[in-house]
């Protein structure tokens, strides 16, 4: 089943919701949550080898993300009050480390109890209902096993140097209804007004006490499969990994943001019919330029007009080509004198579930991208104003377009703007959506893989988990989901030394040397050269890199670290069926003729 969401008035979609009538309650107070991650009491410094196994073994933390829930609080005589439906997300490199609790009854606690994970009915819930910003959105999150079922409660990685030296990787996640657990902590608690309760997560315990984990001799990889022995140590360990640092007074409750409203809404308009896969996560759409069908067709013809370059050459759709699914089939773009570009053009779909654009996340939003380019020297070089004025003046290159007319239409006044270019572009990528491909038919029983396709399937979706007999592809770390992406960045090892900082140029760190965004997979097969410079022609290039061409260096994926010299070391015929399945990935409607979607 697909999804069409409804355009309301005002940007918002209305969620009707149940509203149980309960007693007014005598005196309530907030209940604030600080969770800190630490390494024996100190602020954990990310990406730095400065901690140690109990086998003395030197390592880092590059990921700390983990779900609680279930909150309690143990009242006087020792019955608990439990805070219902109340699910909070942690995350180290987000900087997301608060959770507060709006209203608890007032009165005297002496303990507080939560688990790491979810209980078996909320693990295996729907992923896709969950609204963007809800802490059980895999895109927001990227927490959830997707077709293998559930989320991950804890996923903990960074880097470890070997006996040898060298810099392996290693990777524990903790998931499955087995492994929730419980966390109980004692302390007075007097919530006569908002409290502030400030919790320490010691990565030194978790990974020590009482069950010490070594990375050489019990394995740098763990996935949760029943009986694996790291999952057991690390549930283990968990109960006492928490401690209360500090209970206080909550900072003041932040007035409620003003509701977001649409930008230059016309009087009549209508609202276009956005189109998603019902396995699709929900996407946090922009409010304040709502999808409207003159706004998006104002924005495809934006799309296609070369008035927007300087020499009245070029337009986005010459560097993005509907055949080639919105990306360009050439290594490098060629730009206004003939000008190289430095990076290979990135595919245009499903940006509606992306929270940065460009290989190194520059742009915050789609709007913003779209300008971008049109300013670049190498590029588009023209200036905004002179965009506006040659589409005032000359109503654009097209003879049929009546720009003043359109822009009426869309924004309520003819008035054209860098800003409304910006919003009329972005209205039109975000209808950009992928979502049936024979891999999608599959799901739904309406198309069957063959045997190659099926193995395929299989090695993207296990682990390379030697110790525990497993010898897959493990591509759904970075590529898993019915997206098949993730808003990380990260180092695929391309190469040792970097000549394109990448996302470090924007971030100004040097632990983010040589990472990239993740594209995602769907229509793989129509988006050669791959890679952020071209590098790969074909895809069997690309599934050969991963299998004996990963270049080490400090800032690796742990994910790809923690595996053999080079790589997976695949079969000839694992390459094969990993490939075939990639090719699954096709949408019809962007295998294209004359530039027109099917």
């Amino acid at each position: 089943m697909n999804l069409v969401l409804p355009f309301y008035r005002g940007g918002a979609l209305l969620v009707a919701a149940l509203v149980w009538a309960l007693p007014a309650a005598a005196q309530a107070a907030a209940l604030e949550l600080d969770f800190r991650q630490v390494f024996s009491g100190q602020t954990i410094q990310p990406d730095s080898l400065r901690y140690e196994t109990a086998a003395k073994e030197n390592f880092s933390i590059t990921r700390i993300s983990y779900l609680v829930s279930g909150f309690a609080l143990q009242r006087a005589d020792g019955s608990w009050l439990e805070l219902t439906n109340e699910v909070a997300w942690f995350d180290l490199e987000r900087g997301r480390s608060a959770h507060r609790v709006a209203s608890v009854p007032a009165g005297e606690y002496r303990a507080f109890r939560f688990h790491l994970g979810l209980d078996e009915a909320r693990n295996h819930s729907d992923p896709a209902q969950y609204a963007a910003d809800h802490p059980l959105n895999p895109n927001l999150n990227n927490l959830h096993w997707n077709w293998q079922g559930g989320y991950i409660f804890l996923a903990v990685e960074g880097i470890w140097r070997n006996a040898a030296g060298a810099l392996d990787g290693w990777s524990y996640h903790v998931a499955r209804d087995a492994n929730r657990t419980g966390i109980n902590l004692s302390m007075p608690l007097n919530l006569a007004n908002a409290t502030r309760l400030e919790l320490d997560f010691d990565l030194a315990t978790l990974l020590n006490a009482p069950r010490p984990l070594a990375f050489a001799k019990d394995g740098s990889s763990s996935h949760s499969r029943e009986g694996d022995p790291i999952a057991a140590a690390l549930a283990a360990n968990l109960p006492g990994a928490f401690h209360v640092r500090r209970v206080g007074t909550a900072t003041p409750e932040q007035a409620a943001a003003p509701s977001v409203k649409p930008l230059y809404l016309p009087e009549k308009f209508t609202p276009y019919p956005f189109q998603m896969s019902a396995t699709f996560p929900i996407p946090d759409l922009p409010r304040d330029n709502p999808l409207l069908s003159e706004r998006v067709a104002l924005g495809e013809k934006l799309f296609h007009e070369p008035a927007l370059s300087k020499d009245n050459t070029l337009s986005c759709a010459s560097c993005h080509k509907a055949e080639a699914a919105f990306t360009d089939p050439r290594r490098y773009s060629i730009g206004v004198r003939d000008q190289v570009g430095t990076r290979n053009a990135m595919p245009l779909f499903n940006l509606a579930w992306r929270s940065s654009f460009f290989w190194d996340g520059r742009a915050p939003s789609l709007r913003a991208q779209a300008l971008m380019p049109i300013q670049d020297h190498t590029e588009m070089d023209e200036m905004l104003t002179n965009v506006v004025a040659k589409l005032v003046a000359a109503g654009g290159l097209s003879a049929a377009t009546n720009y003043p007319v359109l822009f009426t239409a869309a924004f309520g006044s003819p008035e054209i703007t860098p800003e409304k270019v910006g919003l009329a572009l972005e209205s039109f990528v975000l209808t950009l959506t992928s979502f049936d491909s024979k891999f999608d038919r599959a799901l739904k029983g309406a198309a069957q893989f063959n045997a190659e396709e099926q193995r395929g399937f299989e090695l993207f979706i296990t682990e390379f988990d030697p110790r525990r007999g497993q010898f897959g592809a493990d591509c759904f770390h970075c590529h898993g989901g019915p997206l098949f992406q993730s808003q990380t960045f990260a180092n695929n090892g391309l190469d040792a030394v970097f000549t394109d900082p990448g996302r470090a140029k924007i971030a100004g760190k040097s632990t983010d040397g040589g990472k990239f965004a993740t594209p995602s997979l769907r229509n793989i097969a129509l988006t050669a050269p791959y890679m952020h410079d071209g590098r790969f022609a074909t895809l069997e290039e690309v599934v050969a890199h991963y299998s004996t061409g990963v270049k080490r260096s400090a800032t690796l994926d742990p994910n790809l670290a923690k595996h053999p010299e080079g790589g997976l070391h695949l079969s000839a015929a694992d390459q094969r069926a990993l490939v075939a399945f990639l090719r699954t990935l096709t949408d019809p409607k962007y295998e294209t003729s004359g530039g027109k979607l099917k």
